[in-house]
């Protein structure tokens, strides 16, 4: 095994080791959401983007942001996306994914090591995990709330809008 191998298949322990799995999506004009999978050691399995979107967003969707995870059979994933503007400071949907994200991986079993913003301009990196923002673990309550919470959200997308043919059909 060669010497970039072993790197990449050295344990992910600090933030700036997630910052570096993400570097070949830092200088892209397009922001794109990337999961990381690892292994129950914390070794990367495999880092892919699972959307891409424009200058200034990506929807980031569990469904998406899992697959890869289910399909490694990884143990911990990280989440990772560039901003093409350089400007790391998380927003508010940022934020929201992130929390969201969080969740789900606690109902589907996975560990999340951490959230990394990376931008074109600079080495430097926003960790969610180092801003204290990554959640070490939720009740079964939390986690109910938010399973009945998605429960809803999807009887209403498959519900006909008012109005709409589909509505008015018998």
């Amino acid at each position: 095994m060669n010497a970039q191998n072993q790197e990449s298949r050295s344990p992910v322990s600090l933030p700036i080791h997630a910052a570096q799995a993400m570097r070949k999506w830092k200088s892209r004009r397009q922001e794109s959401f990337i999961t990381i999978t690892l292994d129950g050691s914390h070794r990367v399995i495999k880092a892919r983007a699972v959307t891409t979107g424009l200058a200034n967003k990506t929807i980031a969707h569990p469904r998406e942001v899992f697959f890869p995870a289910i399909k490694d059979n990884a143990a911990a994933v990280i989440f990772g996306h560039n901003h093409p503007s350089g400007d790391l400071t998380p927003s508010p949907e940022d934020r929201y994914i992130n929390s969201r994200l969080c969740k789900a991986a606690a109902i589907l079993g996975f560990h999340v090591l951490d959230h990394i913003i990376v931008g074109n301009k600079t080495e430097a990196y926003y960790s969610f995990r180092e801003n204290c923002e990554i959640p070490d673990g939720y009740s079964e309550t939390e986690l109910a709330g938010y399973a009945g919470m998605i429960a809803a959200e999807r009887a209403a997308e498959r519900e006909p809008k008012r109005g709409s043919r589909e509505a008015q059909t018998i």
